[in-house]
């Protein structure tokens, strides 16, 4: 669906575009908010135009499955890079559009407020709408007619969108845009529609036409010549004449050319999937130029991660740092990790130790490397992941009659029938709200079942008891979060964490047991 049609006549929302349903895509609704795809967006937006925000933002709701898809994007950023005269020319094409963007929005979705109205924002247009259509209009033609005069680019994804703005020359949107527009009665015609002549009105968007001013002041003479009092001089008629139809003209031709040209053209360009094609391909090169001023802002802590074409998910990083962290902080502490033939991984630490933060960094990679886009890290290596999930722990509904166990449960059977072999699954605890017991048993069995349907699962978890279980089965690898005196250093290093925190953490808040007792003792 083009960022034109999902709009649906409203004015553009950058984050329009949605995650889809959990068979649908690779992110699902709850992947998408526990990764915090919003918080990467902001991290590497660099777009100048909202169509390639909008395009941005809706590679990581919808990112790529398809390797070669991913290389091509790859090969493209690659290139941007390699060909500084290409990336400035489309830089500057970009520039001089963003100055006519909002204009070509107005056209096409703000509201009409007559001749006497004033607009108070942007969504709004006073006037009959000229000056939106005339810039508006030259919003795309400008970047069109910019682009054909490049030189063809050597990546296939520049070229395919390169041939899209071409294509979009051929079409009747662009006939219209370019002019000239004929009203007829059956309808309006562009050059490419009209055969042969017949009458018609040219629609030349402007309140001024000297044609039609000309006509009536020459009919306005012809008056005044059976007046007595001469030719060389203008009697009392002429005037009578002229002030009415000065005040009428500009509604007259305002009102007309606003509503039988200005907003029939603009229902028609809001429905062209060949304007909409277009506008996409405005905001693909905006978004290239955006992961390519991502890379060169970092480029000593950045890499472009290798795609693996293999039967089942893997991961090799070194260094791999949090993409959103990482950039407000530029001590943030890199970690290495690999997945190959182990398929799951268990993470044991306490809390603030830098569990949840690895599995966001790992899973925001994965993401980032998705569309085409370098990453935080001294190298990458990967597969292409089908279907990235999340499980992170969220509040129960009251009406779910489930209580929490039962909610999470349902989450992980939806997750656990959507994997295949190549699915990144992290799992933030699971078969919580119930027994010690029961949750052993319960967590023993999901873990199984993702193991021997060989994608990559990774947990976190408090249980240590359940890692022992997993790794004298040698089914599972175990990492805990180092802690040196008492604080934690964010690294992963092997091993199976079988202490709590628990009492620094509630001494660091505030609500350890000698903090309780003199609360009590001041109450």
């Amino acid at each position: 669906m083009t960022l034109l049609k999902a709009w649906n006549e409203q004015w553009p929302d950058i984050r329009v575009s949605k995650p889809g349903e959990t068979n649908a895509g690779v992110l699902d609704a709850n992947a998408f908010e526990s990764i915090e795809v919003d918080h990467v967006f902001d991290t590497i937006n660099n777009a100048q135009t909202t169509l390639g925000q909008a395009v941005l933002y809706r590679s990581l709701a919808e990112p790529l499955a398809d390797v070669q898809a991913i290389v091509d994007k790859q090969d493209a950023v690659k290139e941007l890079q390699a060909n500084p005269e290409l990336k400035n020319a489309l830089e500057q094409l970009l520039a001089n559009a963003l100055k006519d963007e909002k204009y070509f929005y107005q056209l096409l979705f703000a509201k009409f407020l007559g001749s006497t109205g004033t607009a108070r924002e942007d969504a709004e247009i006073e006037g009959y709408g000229y000056t939106q259509y005339r810039r508006g209009t030259r919003f795309i033609m400008n970047f069109v007619g910019g682009v054909s005069q490049l030189d063809k680019p050597k990546s296939s994804y520049l070229g395919s969108i390169f041939n899209n703005l071409k294509e979009f020359t051929k079409t009747r949107s662009f006939s219209l845009m370019s002019g000239p527009v004929y009203i007829r009665e059956n309808g309006i015609q562009s050059k490419i529609d009209r055969k042969g002549f017949s009458p018609a009105i040219i629609f030349k968007p402007s309140i001024f036409k000297p044609l039609l001013i000309s006509m009536v002041f020459v009919a306005l003479v012809l008056v005044n010549l059976f007046v007595p009092i001469g030719l060389l001089s203008f009697s009392p008629m002429f005037a009578i004449f002229l002030v009415p139809l000065m005040l009428a003209y500009f509604p007259v031709i305002g009102g007309f050319d606003r509503d039988s040209c200005i907003k029939p053209l603009r229902e028609e360009y809001r429905k062209s999937h060949e304007l909409g094609v277009a506008l996409d391909a405005l905001g693909q090169l905006d978004e290239l130029l955006s992961l390519v001023k991502y890379t060169e802002a970092n480029a000593a802590s950045l890499v472009l991660p290798e795609l693996l074409e293999v039967e089942h998910h893997k991961i090799s990083l070194k260094n791999a740092k949090n993409p959103v962290l990482s950039k407000a902080d530029s001590a943030y502490i890199g970690n290495d990790f690999e997945l190959d033939q182990e398929k799951l991984v268990l993470i044991t630490g306490p809390n603030s130790g830098g569990k949840t933060a690895f599995c966001k960094t790992l899973t925001q990679i994965q993401l980032l490397a998705q569309i085409g886009s370098y990453v935080p890290a001294d190298f990458a290596r990967l597969t292409v992941a089908d279907k990235i999930f999340y499980q992170a722990p969220e509040v129960s509904q009251l009406d779910d009659g489930e209580g929490r166990f039962g909610s999470e449960l349902k989450r992980t059977k939806t997750i656990f029938l959507a994997t295949t072999a190549k699915s990144l699954v992290v799992l933030d605890e699971i078969a919580e709200g119930t027994t010690f017991e029961e949750k052993m048993e319960t967590s023993s069995n999901v873990l199984n079942g993702f193991y021997q349907k060989g994608n990559s699962t990774i947990l976190i978890t408090h249980n240590h008891q359940l890692v022992d279980h997993f790794v004298d089965q040698k089914t599972g690898v175990a990492l805990q979060v180092e802690f040196a005196d008492e604080d934690p250093s964010y690294k992963l290093i092997p091993g199976i964490s079988r202490v709590s925190h628990a009492d620094r953490v509630a001494k660091k808040i505030g609500f350890s047991k000698e903090d309780i007792a003199g609360y009590l003792a001041d109450s």
